[in-house]
């Protein structure tokens, strides 16, 4: 039985190709920037290549985008989102409106599970924006010239 290869240490994620002026303001603007699925970072290339599989560096910016995983908070927040959004209607539907529970099942549940699916691409990319700018894991903390945490390194 063979041993497995040691694990190659992770190197920073960062991107070389963008001015640091072009760099989001604030959180609320990365975030919108992935909400939109776009780079956070530069808003330029798209965030994904597939549905939910990030790229792997960005082509506009070169940020580098491999190493970080959302894991399951995506799902918890589409999951969230989609609950307080569907349980006023429930009650509506069979409390006001008298739909039996079959109809109701029969409306509610394409609904929220187009939902539910809608939301996941727009939160895993809010949830790798949040990383991003945050300096978790791997990625290095970036702010644009003239932010009062802007620091030349």
């Amino acid at each position: 039985m063979t041993a497995a290869p040691p694990l190659a240490p992770l190197a920073p994620c960062t991107g070389s190709r963008l001015d640091p002026t072009t760099l989001p303001l604030n959180w609320r603007e990365a975030v919108w920037r992935a909400l939109r699925g776009n780079c956070p970072r530069c808003g330029e290339a798209s965030l994904f290549r597939k549905w939910l599989k990030p790229v792997d560096h960005c082509r506009a910016c070169g940020q580098d985008w491999s190493f970080e995983r959302a894991d399951d908070f995506p799902a918890y927040i589409s999951i969230f989102v989609t609950g307080h959004l569907m349980a006023p209607l429930i009650i509506a539907l069979i409390g006001e409106f008298g739909m039996s529970s079959w109809a109701t099942l029969a409306v509610i549940l394409p609904l929220a599970m187009a939902m539910m699916l809608g939301l996941l691409q727009p939160a895993k990319g809010a949830v790798l924006a949040t990383m991003w700018w945050s300096g978790m894991g791997t990625f290095k903390r970036e702010r644009p010239i003239g932010h009062p945490d802007h620091h030349d390194r």
